[in-house]
This record gives structure tokens, C-alpha cells and sequence, in this order.
């Protein structure tokens, strides 16, 4: 996608409550101020995308790690209250039960913001700030793997496929997903079930090349320890697989317990 100006739809969007949407325009505009480069995401970009409209309790942004902590400094410079969550992904600015998540990794999969995700990015304009969105092909792999009880992206990665499939790198993503391939063949296999009359805007190559990957493996044999990928998605769905019944877990040195 070439950078480009995009309007946000017409009609009725939901909108938050006026103490929330001046929280967000005073956080969005100091944002724009501070030339600290950032991305939104989430509903508000969804909803630019596609028109999909829901309500929403913050508003995500996306950036580098190292611009994330200058923006912690820069917004309590600022007067307001900034936390890590969590080190390995998530940064909030807050007043009191208004927060605005700043968000530069996933928690379980290493899906870190990088330059390259600021390349394509549209430009549109949010609560009266001149922003940026995340791009429809980093939109989809940040979404991909969020796969909890309590929340599943799937129909975002659905609807980003169906209204923006044009515009996503299928290279890119596919580069970006090579560890994960499997979770990118579910994706595409979901939204073509979904969707049985659009499954011509997924490229022929790419289910092609996922689908001979897939013969492929079944000529390899599996991995000799009991595995879990399960906590990739949700580490909490799927603890009784690593806690009870003896799997272990995808992540961390399996190495070692080869070797036992």
C-alpha cells in the first residue's frame, strides 16, 4: 500500500463518552506533537479499513520499544500517569480509569514493531489528531495469533482479508509468518469458509506453497517429546496441557529436555 490519506467512514460510528473522547484527543494530538513515531491500531483502524464499528474501552498504539519508553517519558513530562504493564509488550498512559495502550510487541510470539511496518503506513485523522495506521499486512499478523477463551481475533483477520486484501504484502506476511505457517494456512482456510465466493482474492501461490508444505511435513516425522504450541495463543487456555498432562511448552530450551 502506498502512503495515502484515508478517510474515516460515514455514518453512525459509536462514539466513546466525552470524558473518554477528550482523553483521547488530548493523548492522540500530544502524540502527533511530540514526532515520536506511532501507529494506531485496533477498533479505530479496523473501523477505517473496513466500517466495522464497535464500542471500545482504549484505544491501541503501536511502536518501536525504544520510541515506546520516549513517549512514557515524554507524556509524564506531560502530567499524566504511564506504567509497563508488561515488560515484554505493553506500556499504558493513563488518567484515572481512561488508559491508552502502547503496544510494541505481542506477549507470546515474537511479533515486534520495526521500521518496516511504518513504510506503507495510510494516514487518517483521529479525534482531531493527523495519525497513522498500522498497515493492513501487520494488522493481520498482530491479530493472528489471538486465539483466547476470552478473546479471538478471527474475525478481524477475516474482515481485514475480505475489505483489504488488495492492499496486504502476501510476501511480507508470508515472511513474517514462515516459524508459523500453520497458524497463516487456518487463517486463510477460515476466511475461505467463511467467505466460499471471495476465496479468489487469497493468491493461488500462496495456498499453493502453504498446501505443499503441509504434504511435505507429512513425509517428516513429528517431534519425539509430547509438545504444546497451544500457549502461543493463550497461555492460560491451554496450562493444564503443560502443568497435567505432561506436554511441553513451545517456547524456552526444549533442547534440554530432549536431552533427558
Amino acid at each position: 500500500m502506498d502512503q495515502m490519506t484515508l478517510k474515516r467512514p460515514s455514518g453512525n460510528l459509536i462514539k466513546p463518552a466525552p470524558e473518554a473522547e477528550a482523553f483521547y484527543c488530548e493523548v492522540l494530538q500530544l502524540m502527533a506533537a511530540s514526532n515520536i513515531p506511532f501507529l494506531v491500531s485496533g477498533t479505530f483502524a479496523l473501523a477505517t479499513y473496513t466500517g466495522i464499528d464497535r464500542p471500545t474501552k482504549d484505544v491501541d498504539v503501536f511502536t518501536k520499544a525504544g520510541d515506546a519508553l520516549k513517549l512514557l517519558h515524554y507524556f509524564k513530562e506531560h502530567s499524566f500517569d504511564v506504567e509497563i504493564v508488561d515488560e515484554r509488550w505493553l506500556a499504558r498512559i493513563t488518567r484515572g480509569e481512561l488508559f491508552v495502550d502502547v503496544i510494541y510487541n505481542m506477549p507470546t510470539v515474537t511479533t515486534h514493531v520495526t521500521d518496516e511496518w511504518f513504510e506503507h503506513a495510510p494516514s487518517c485523522e483521529l479525534f482531531g489528531a493527523h495519525v497513522k495506521l498500522v498497515p493492513p499486512t501487520q494488522f493481520v499478523w498482530s491479530k493472528i495469533f489471538v486465539q483466547d477463551h476470552h478473546r479471538y481475533d478471527g474475525a478481524d483477520v477475516a474482515h481485514m482479508i475480505l475489505k483489504r486484501h488488495e492492499d496486504i504484502d502476501w510476501r511480507q506476511l508470508l515472511s513474517h509468518m514462515e516459524l508459523y505457517w500453520e497458524v497463516l494456512l487456518i487463517a486463510l482456510l477460515n476466511f475461505r469458509f467463511v467467505y466460499p465466493s471471495e476465496r479468489h482474492v487469497v493468491p493461488e501461490w500462496l495456498m499453493t506453497e502453504l498446501l505443499e508444505r503441509l504434504r511435505d511435513q507429512a513425509d517428516v516425522k513429528g517431534p519425539g517429546k509430547r509438545v504444546c504450541r497451544g500457549r502461543i495463543f493463550s497461555p492460560r487456555d491451554y496450562a493444564i496441557d503443560v502443568e497435567r498432562w505432561g506436554f511441553s511448552e513451545a517456547v524456552g530450551n526444549l533442547e534440554e529436555q530432549y536431552g533427558e
